[in-house]
């Protein structure tokens, strides 16, 4: 298995600002919506143990995709019931890993390598979103205010947090 640092090169990734990991976006639909807006989006992403996928929220819906490398425990948190969940992206089913992760609308989300041995110290990705990426939708969450709403997920929060 390749290291990060090659997957980097190999597939020209990029730091992704704010919400941290290393990106490059593959896909941007030909077809417009109104407005001028791209029907959708994707990228890769990768994730190491310093580059972690930050909480934040997306207007729209995305789907995660794992890829290869360790396993990815995805955090999503709910603001409407103050509930959360943890899904562990990766590639062994019967451990309840799953390939992919649908994040609703407006969740609160983030990724990180899953806690416990690694083999790679990488997890690569993909995301998709539909309608496409707009940057004017993403917002790095706070860690404050999710630490009142989210008393139980304090050690999530403060490990996807900066």
């Amino acid at each position: 298995m390749p290291t990060a640092a090659e997957i980097i090169d190999l597939l020209k990734l990029e730091p992704l600002p704010d919400e941290g990991g290393f990106f490059r976006q593959t896909y941007v639909s030909s077809v417009a919506l109104p407005g001028g807006r791209a029907a959708g989006t994707a990228i890769y992403f990768l994730i190491t143990p310093e580059g972690f996928s930050a909480l934040h929220t997306l207007v729209t819906e995305e789907v995660w995709h794992f890829y290869a490398g360790d396993p990815v425990e995805h955090l999503m948190l709910d603001t409407n019931t103050h509930t959360g969940a943890k899904t562990l992206l990766g590639p062994d089913l019967a451990a309840g890993q799953r390939p992919q992760l649908i994040v609703p609308a407006h969740a609160v989300q983030g990724a990180r390598l899953a806690p416990g041995p690694r083999t790679h110290g990488w997890a690569l990705l993909g995301c998709t979103m539909s309608p496409g990426w707009d940057q004017r939708e993403f917002s790095l969450a706070r860690r404050e205010p999710l630490l009142a709403a989210f008393p139980a997920r304090a050690a999530d929060i403060h490990a996807l947090t900066r």
